[in-house]
């Protein structure tokens, strides 16, 4: 539980990444579908973890290797669209396998 003021970072960051994602989406995401599912603001707000969920294209791994190179670019655009915060924090990226995870527990239940 953060707080407030984190709870809001979050959810403004998760929004810009993810529409960063959508208008770059042949660059940086190699033509995968990308949203970001969840953020994570630590609370001195310097590092956004971003946990992203990928779709139909080339392999997550691939993907992932490729938006972690182009990170200072997708923060410079994220800064960008965010001029009323005086400092971005910097972005982490990682793959988000809670859906794989559900996935798993129902074949499970269905067993």
């Amino acid at each position: 539980m953060g707080t407030i003021r984190q709870n809001k970072i979050e959810k403004v960051i998760q929004e810009e990444v993810s529409k960063v994602f959508q208008q770059n989406a042949r660059e940086l995401c190699m033509g995968a579908m990308v949203t970001a599912t969840v953020v994570r603001v630590t609370p001195d707000l310097s590092l956004a973890r971003v946990y992203l969920s990928i779709f139909a294209g080339p392999p997550k791994e691939e993907v992932l290797q490729n938006i972690q190179i182009n990170k200072g670019k997708i923060r410079g655009d994220v800064g960008r669209r965010l001029k009323d915060m005086r400092h971005i924090p910097d972005l982490e990226f990682f793959i988000d396998d809670s859906l794989d995870y559900a996935e798993k527990i129902d074949e499970l239940l269905k067993k």
